[in-house]
């Protein structure tokens, strides 16, 4: 599995249950694998201190509190029992998300899913300068809009292999 090198404990259990989920979602344990690797480094306890972020795949506090739980809850689970809100998470997409890029995007940025390369990512307050200078990372050609596009080389960089696209 990839990164399964980053993954510091309950490693056996760890990887079943990523498997577990990934097949009632209908997806590729690798791409949850990118996922979480690009978010957290597999650490369910990880935190960005600009905005709240965190855990395994960077729970936004909103986000937290829609799905029934909050960030300080979930940097206090292991690494097997946050995978159980990362399945929470994603299950409303199942069927949706067809390969990596996809499964990115609606950790990122969930409206931005299906759409062309060309989109750019913005919604209502959130204008593409706000989000660009949020994610340096992502806005590859330092304009202040990242498209679908552009987040999909970003997500490219952590692919190890080439069947992930």
């Amino acid at each position: 599995m990839i990164y399964e090198e980053y993954i510091k404990s309950n490693k056996i259990e760890f990887i079943n249950k990523v498997n577990t989920i990934c097949a009632k979602l209908k997806i590729q344990a690798d791409w949850l694998m990118v996922v979480m690797y690009a978010e957290s480094r597999l650490k369910p306890d990880a935190y960005n201190p600009n905005g709240g972020a965190t855990g395994l795949i960077q729970f936004m506090p909103r986000t937290a509190l829609g799905l029934g739980t909050n960030t300080t809850s979930l940097r206090k689970m292991s690494n097997v029992e946050q995978l159980d809100w990362v399945y929470k998470y994603f299950a409303p997409y199942s069927g949706r998300i067809k390969n990596v890029h996809d499964l990115y995007l609606v950790t990122f940025f969930p409206a931005a899913l299906g759409k062309a390369d060309n989109w750019i990512i913005q919604a209502g307050s959130l204008t593409p300068a706000i989000i660009a200078k949020a994610n340096p990372a992502i806005d590859i050609n330092k304009d202040l809009v990242i498209t679908v596009g552009e987040f999909k080389a970003y997500v490219n960089q952590y692919l190890k292999k080439k069947t992930l696209i």
